[in-house]
């Protein structure tokens, strides 16, 4: 049902929608029937990014992953997310490249990169050369802000998950919450993707300027790595083959629900990304 803001009409997620969305698996699949993801992330000192939005990824029900990560990050994912397969950048600390796209059937991008001057001309190339709906998140979208003239090739019905300081950077500032919103609408609009400002109640926005405000979730959600692991639920429900859009208020949901659910055992002062991740799966059974 649509709810009235003091100015805009948004629709509030609930469990029956995402009912809707996911479908169980069929008798008979096989990992290539859940897609293929890549993950383009991590940098020095920043690997726990990666490894939590991998392991989303997987966790989601992607059938299969590759991770691609500067040298540095090689033993820390081979050792930590055996289940994946590892690209290693030729640059030590940081991505500077990226490999071939063409074999994903979904992407995610930004989880702790960093914005070292050769990952910002990797992440720009990038975009030059992806030609499917990607998830853009963290220092991706960083990256972007700073050459707003790459938001002109961004793939139509792309993801992008900033959090409050991210989108204000792209967007410029804000006095309040409806002006958040008009620019969050007029992002969406002006080039054809999905947007999901992250926050208490978070905003999302697709192509067409619809709002959709998220129901799951809690304070104890506000802890580091939080965000990296709703790119990966985001990345591996794409490569199931949900729409971008369906992945992202799908994701939201579940996202928010994981932290639901751990707050049961943990409360919310103690909860970490980690734990959102290790009750994805009763997410998962809540909704079937």
């Amino acid at each position: 049902m649509k709810k009235e803001s003091k100015n805009f009409a948004f629709h509030k997620i609930k469990i029956d929608d995402i009912k809707l969305i996911l479908k169980k698996r069929p008798i008979g699949s096989h990992k290539r029937t859940f897609g293929h993801a890549l993950m383009i992330s991590g940098s020095k000192g920043m690997m726990g990014a990666c490894v939590l939005s991998s392991e989303a990824i997987l966790r989601s029900g992607a059938g299969l992953l590759t991770i691609y990560t500067p040298k540095a990050g090689e033993l820390i994912v081979q050792t930590s997310i055996p289940e994946a397969m590892v690209i290693v950048d030729s640059n030590e600390n940081h991505i500077q490249n990226f490999p071939n796209l063409s074999k994903y059937s979904a992407i995610g991008v930004g989880p702790g990169i960093g914005t070292a001057s050769e990952t910002k001309n990797a992440i720009a190339d990038f975009i030059d050369h992806v030609s499917i709906p990607t998830v853009f998140d963290a220092d991706a979208l960083n990256i972007i802000s700073q050459n707003k003239e790459l938001l002109q090739h961004i793939p139509q019905e792309s993801v992008f998950t900033p959090h409050e300081r991210e989108f204000e950077r792209l967007v410029g500032n804000f006095d309040n919450i409806n002006d958040r919103t008009t620019l969050q609408k007029n992002l969406s609009t002006q080039y054809k993707i999905n947007v999901l400002v992250k926050g208490p109640q978070t905003c999302m926005t697709n192509s067409t300027g619809d709002i959709f405000i998220n129901s799951t979730g809690n304070p104890g959600m506000a802890t580091g790595g939080s965000g990296d692991v709703l790119t990966g639920i985001i990345t591996g429900l794409v490569a199931r083959g949900l729409s971008p859009f369906n992945a992202m208020i799908a994701g939201a949901y579940l996202h928010g629900l994981s932290g639901d659910i751990a707050k049961e055992s943990l409360g919310e002062e103690s909860m970490t990304a980690q734990d959102l991740i290790d009750n994805l799966g009763q997410s998962f059974l809540k909704i079937a």
